[in-house]
């Protein structure tokens, strides 16, 4: 999924997605955050990017 590298991020203007993102929290052990952080610099996106990935791919979008 492209970042639109070189455009300019708008406030309150979603980039990735139709809709903006809103904070939330989940628990995870400490084990699986370093896995989840890991996975997402391999593929050079942010931790929250990469979880919302897995669960878009999971339920087909």
């Amino acid at each position: 999924m492209s970042t639109r590298k070189g455009q300019k991020r708008i406030k309150n203007q979603p980039v990735l997605h139709e809709e903006l993102k809103k904070q939330r929290a989940i628990w995870l052990t400490s084990k699986t955050w370093g896995e989840v952080q890991e996975s997402a610099a391999k593929l050079k996106i942010s931790a929250s990017e990469y979880v919302e990935q897995l669960i878009r791919e999971r339920h087909g979008g």
